[in-house]
C-alpha cells in the first residue's frame, strides 16, 4: 500500500482519476493551493489535477522544487495537456485521467522505483561554506554558531537571540524556500504558539539590520515563504524582498542577545 496524495480544486476528487478508488492505496486530498505543501508527509506520491488548469500545475511544480522536497509528481492531465508539458516541469510522470487502474498502478510503480526529476535550473548561485571553527560563511556574511554572532563586511550585527537563530537556520539551507510554518517548527520549537505573523516580524528586522543594501539576501517567494539568496547571486522573478521595512541603517555591534 502506498501513500498518496492528491492535489485538486475538484469538488468531487473522485472525478479527478477515477481508477485511484480501485486500487488499495491511501489517497489524501488537499486543496490545489501553496499552502498544502507544508501538509504533505514527505513519503508521499502527488497527484497533481492539471486537467482544467495547467499553469496553476505548472506553478506548484515550481514551488515544490524550490521548497527542497523531493515528493515526486505525477500530473493528472486530459489528452490536450500533454502538448504542454515537458522536462522542465520537474515530474515524475504523467496520466491521463482516464488511465485503467492496471495503467495506474504500473506507473506507481514505476516512479516509486526511480523518484522525482530534478528541475533543470531549480536552483542556483553561490552555497554556504561551513568551517570547522562553527562558522557558516556566504560571502561577507559570516555567522558564528559557536559565539553566536554574525559579520556582515567584517562588522559585527547587533542581533536578538532568536534574530540569529533564523538567520543561521537559513543560511544554513542557501536557495531553500521554508514556509511560515516550517520556520516557525524549525526556529521557535513545536510548543511556539505565536503565529506565522511572529516570523514575518523577525524577517522584517533581520533585513534591517542587514541594511538596505543586503536585506534582499532574505528574500519573500510570494505566497509561499522566505529564502535565504547568497550574496552575490543573480535576481530571480519570483523572489520578492520590497515588503521589508524599518530602519535600513545597520544596528549598533554586538552579539546575539539571549
Amino acid at each position: 500500500m502506498t501513500d498518496l496524495t492528491l492535489m485538486t480544486f475538484a469538488s468531487d476528487p473522485a472525478t479527478v482519476l477515477p481508477s485511484l478508488a480501485l486500487l488499495s492505496h491511501r489517497v489524501r486530498v488537499l486543496p490545489m493551493d501553496a499552502a498544502s505543501l507544508v501538509k504533505m508527509p514527505e513519503s508521499t506520491i502527488l497527484f497533481l489535477d492539471a486537467r482544467d488548469d495547467l499553469a496553476t500545475a505548472k506553478t506548484l511544480c515550481r514551488l515544490i522544487h524550490a521548497s527542497g522536497l523531493s515528493t515526486p509528481i505525477v500530473l493528472v492531465l486530459t489528452e490536450g495537456g500533454f502538448t504542454v508539458v515537458n522536462s522542465q516541469w520537474g515530474i515524475a510522470d504523467v496520466v491521463v485521467s482516464t488511465a485503467s487502474p492496471a495503467e495506474v498502478e504500473g506507473r506507481l510503480r514505476l516512479v516509486a522505483e526511480r523518484g522525482n526529476t530534478p528541475m533543470s535550473g531549480a536552483t542556483g548561485g553561490e552555497e554556504s561554506v561551513h568551517t570547522e571553527d562553527g562558522q557558516i560563511r556566504s560571502g561577507d556574511l559570516v555567522v558564528d554558531t559557536n559565539g553566536y554572532t554574525a559579520s556582515l563586511h567584517g562588522r559585527p550585527i547587533d542581533l536578538a537571540y532568536k534574530e540569529f537563530e533564523l538567520l543561521k537556520y537559513l543560511v544554513q539551507h542557501p536557495g531553500r524556500v521554508f514556509t511560515r510554518a516550517q520556520l516557525l517548527q524549525e526556529v521557535w520549537g513545536y510548543d511556539y504558539y505565536g503565529g506565522t505573523r511572529t516570523v514575518d516580524v523577525h524577517i522584517r528586522r533581520l533585513r534591517a539590520k542587514l541594511g538596505g543594501e543586503y536585506e534582499h539576501l532574505i528574500g519573500t517567494v510570494r505566497n509561499v515563504g522566505y529564502r535565504f539568496d547568497a550574496p552575490d547571486e543573480d535576481s530571480q522573478p519570483m523572489i520578492d524582498a520590497s515588503d521589508s521595512t524599518g530602519s535600513k541603517t545597520p544596528q549598533p555591534h554586538g552579539g546575539a542577545r539571549k
